[in-house]
């Protein structure tokens, strides 16, 4: 039963972190060095960024729990 809801949970986890848009510019930007290198930018998701990411990290909490469930 555990292994059900632990392939449910990690097929919606997977969904959830592809919905998320990219909150950097990339790697290639890192070794290019183009962009602008904004450490301190205080950006605050909203609407249904925030839902999304909320909803991704209790998933991903409740992942961590079922797999040491499932291991005892």
């Amino acid at each position: 039963m555990i292994d059900i809801v632990l392939m449910i949970v990690s097929a919606l986890l997977i969904l959830l972190s592809l919905l998320q848009s990219g909150k950097s510019e990339g790697i290639s930007s890192a070794f290019s060095g183009t962009g602008g290198l904004n450490l301190f930018e205080n950006v605050k998701e909203r609407g249904p960024e925030k839902m999304i990411s909320r909803l991704t990290m209790g998933l991903g909490i409740l992942f961590f729990v079922l797999v040491i469930l499932s291991n005892i």
